[in-house]
């Protein structure tokens, strides 16, 4: 179990909402965690069948756990989301969108870079 250990000595653990190759591969790395006593784990794995409440309901399960200091998501699977990611403003959990192997990654959409820019002085 991958866990970042803060400050103030809590461990928290990194989710993620991807598609399956993205979810697997983080599996195999070590991130995934499952609690059976609360029923929760901490990823999402996402396919053409997972219906947007879902995705919606583990983004906000996610993004309210105070053992959480960073979701990734792919990006194709965030644009989905978009509105709840756009209204979103806390620092932890961590929001991170990452590429997928199947979906190209635009930097314009995504909200961490687009920050980054701003900061240098650059605009579109």
């Amino acid at each position: 179990m991958a866990v970042q250990t803060f400050r103030d000595g809590e461990e928290r653990l990194i989710s993620i909402i991807g598609d399956e190759d993205t979810v697997t591969g983080f599996l195999l790395a070590g991130v995934g965690d499952c609690d059976r006593r609360k029923n929760m784990t901490n990823f999402l794995m996402v396919d053409k069948n997972t219906q947007l409440s879902a995705i919606e309901a583990a983004f906000k399960s996610f993004s309210t756990r105070s053992d959480i200091a960073i979701i990734l998501i792919n990006q194709h699977i965030a644009e989905d989301i978009r509105y709840l990611l756009n209204d979103y403003h806390k620092t932890i959990p961590t929001v991170l969108e990452i590429p997928s192997k199947d979906f190209g990654y635009d930097t314009n959409k995504d909200p961490v870079f687009k920050r980054v820019k701003q900061q240098l002085g650059e605009t579109d």
